[in-house]
């Protein structure tokens, strides 16, 4: 079983690198961009974790490692 977590800023956190990407896409002419948020993605291969514990065990992870709770929401996909 593999996992798909995707990490994004929340609402009203200053996100520099989004600007920055905002920034160089308006300097090569794409300027209907009116605003960019930059995340992550991280894919897990969970091994032999069963389907009933996959959920859980993920929401360990990313409370206690891969996200900034304070700053950051996340959002889990289970992948067969």
């Amino acid at each position: 079983m593999k996992a798909r977590v995707t990490i994004s800023l929340k609402n009203g956190v200053l996100d520099p690198q989004g600007k920055a990407i905002e920034h160089a896409l308006h300097g090569l002419g794409f300027e209907g961009v009116n605003e960019v948020r930059q995340g992550k993605i991280i894919e897990l291969d969970l091994g032999d974790i069963s389907t009933d514990a996959a959920p859980a065990e993920v929401e360990k992870m990313c409370t206690q490692l891969l996200a900034n709770t304070v700053i950051e929401n996340y959002t889990v996909e289970l992948l067969d």
